[in-house]
């Protein structure tokens, strides 16, 4: 298939999927009154309550919680090596790896700083991993079905631990399944067997790892999670055996940040409003892979001399029983929302093609994460409607909500903290030993590795650059807090903003208001969202993928 067919198979045919899941999505995760009851009945036979919060209480849950996958899964993965279902008799891991890999999972990142194969137990693996897998996606669709309700007027944000209940049993679960049987038929291994053991053609022996791997395959996609069962993740044949599997993986990255955009437009009341916002982030979307696919169709420069780069582009790094053009397709794929999990070798990239997965995790609104990446626009949407505002001389107002100094502040220090976690991390090991003996080649390459890197942690995406070191202490601890800072900031804020805006008096919208639901607000968030980007990361830019590319011959 053409570059063409397999986009618009891809990302078109998921659009159109994303449409009745965001409906479905409104009616598992905000219920009717009367359907509210029917689905708290297994968190109420464990005890809890589901009682309305406000939007503090309904944080303070929200962490409480998060603590609690974080601290479970540190046990699990400290303790492997006594625990059962470890069947390949897997060691301890380095406590430093524990804090990295346990606050990788839980804040829906899945950065991988081992190989799954030859580090993990089966346990570790199911219920550790994947677990956090299920229920870090959870923790963001909650987040966003909270978020959206108060903008809706509602008196309450709803109930943490009913609604993560929901997203989890309701929504994750159902669809986890229909993908796993999926990729089992595809041929992606399904057991908790060990190793196998083959005899080669040339009769020498080889050990083949295997394991649960289609189950956490499904969820690491549709979670926008990431975290591969192997070390090499969807490059490996036994993750993703052939071009109809690439397709459904591809395919449930995207799908439920897309169905989020509806969901959120359901659950306020203007599906409009929903259409322009997905309309903005398709258009990031589309240029991204645009750009993407273009600057991969020149040749590596470490192939300028063979004939038949010309022809083919760049075969570095490539999976071609997958097709070449997948390779940063699916890079910018896993990038514009937040799944860490890689199609190609990023590292081999054309410097510009590198840039684009890079611009995915620095504007961080395109989809987006499960739940977060439409909390992450909306962010953008308070920036653009008080600017706005301003320039007509009118006070600023969203869906009703007057927008005002207190709220633009929350909205652009948490722009701000994402930039921060990023470029400060970047600075620090880029001019010390930390990170300038850990990188593979010296250089402007070598800074766009470490830029990646802490883009990665900060974006909550997870995925690698590679050629990077970054299995040592200094790395585990450092993208550990940026990862652990970059989830949750920027669900604390804009919780404070929404709050905030619910103790007002709600305005009634008249003619004079600001529209949301026309090409002239899409054109001013879309705007919007570029100048904050490229004023904040286009000097890094310069230092790395634009320095390398312009020092080609």
């Amino acid at each position: 298939m053409d570059h063409v067919s397999v986009i618009l198979l891809i990302v078109g045919g998921t659009a159109l999927l994303s449409l009745p899941l965001g409906a479905y999505m409104k009616w598992a995760m905000d219920p009717a009154p009367g359907q509210a009851m029917r689905w708290t009945g297994l968190f109420r036979t464990l005890g809890g309550s589901s009682a309305e919060q406000d939007w503090k209480r309904y944080l303070v849950t929200l962490l409480v919680f998060n603590v609690i996958m974080f601290t479970g899964t540190f046990a699990i993965l400290a303790m492997q090596q006594w625990l059962p279902l470890n069947p390949d008799g897997q060691g301890a891991l380095d406590p430093t790896l524990v804090f990295n890999t346990a606050a990788s999972f839980t804040t829906n990142t899945n950065l991988q700083h081992y190989s799954g194969e030859a580090s993990m137990s089966y346990l570790s693996q199911l219920a550790g991993l994947m677990w956090l897998q299920f229920v870090s996606a959870a923790t963001g669709i909650a987040a966003l079905a909270a978020l959206a309700r108060g903008i809706a007027g509602r008196p309450a944000f709803g109930n943490f631990l009913v609604d993560v209940q929901r997203a989890s049993v309701l929504v994750l679960l159902p669809l986890a399944v229909v993908g796993a049987l999926l990729l089992v038929l595809g041929g992606v291994p399904m057991t908790l067997q060990g190793a196998a053991e083959a005899t080669t053609l040339d009769g020498a022996m080889q050990t083949i790892a295997r394991g649960p791997v289609a189950a956490f395959v499904t969820i690491k996609q549709l979670g926008t999670n990431g975290g591969g069962f192997f070390g090499p993740n969807s490059t490996h044949p036994l993750e993703n055996p052939s071009f109809w599997t690439n397709i459904v993986e591809m395919s449930a990255v995207i799908l439920i940040p897309m169905a989020c955009v509806w969901m959120f437009g359901r659950i306020v009341g203007r599906t409009k409003h929903a259409a322009v916002i997905f309309a903005v982030m398709a258009a990031f979307l589309i240029v991204k892979l645009a750009g993407a696919i273009a600057f991969e169709s020149a040749p590596t420069a470490a192939f300028a001399e063979l004939p038949v780069s010309d022809a083919t582009g760049n075969l570095e790094g490539k999976e071609l029983r997958l097709g070449a053009t997948t390779g940063p397709l699916w890079a910018v794929l896993t990038t514009s929302t937040s799944n860490g999990s890689v199609g190609a070798m990023h590292d081999s990239f054309n410097p510009l093609t590198g840039l684009m997965p890079m611009a995915g995790m620095w504007l961080n609104a395109t989809f987006g994460g499960a739940g977060v990446g439409m909390i992450n626009m909306f962010l953008y949407i308070v920036v653009a409607v008080f600017v706005a505002g301003m320039m007509v001389g009118r006070t600023p107002e969203y869906l009703g909500h007057r927008i005002e100094a207190k709220e633009v502040r929350f909205a652009v220090l948490a722009l701000f903290a994402h930039a921060v976690l990023i470029l400060g991390g970047t600075a620090l090991f880029a001019a010390t030993p930390l990170g300038q003996t850990t990188v593979q080649d010296p250089g402007a390459h070598g800074f766009s590795e470490i830029l990646y890197e802490f883009s990665s942690a900060a974006a909550n995406n997870g995925s690698g650059f590679e050629g990077l070191g970054d299995g040592s202490g200094p790395w585990n601890i450092a993208t550990g807090l940026v990862m652990l800072l970059g989830r949750y900031l920027p669900i604390i804020l804009p919780f404070a903003i929404v709050g905030s805006l619910m103790a007002k008096t709600r305005a009634t919208e008249s003619a004079g208001t600001l529209g949301v639901e026309d090409a002239t607000f899409g054109t001013m968030l879309g705007l919007t969202v570029v100048i904050f980007g490229a004023l904040t990361f286009l000097p890094a830019a310069a230092l790395g993928p634009l320095a390398e590319h312009f020092s080609l011959p």
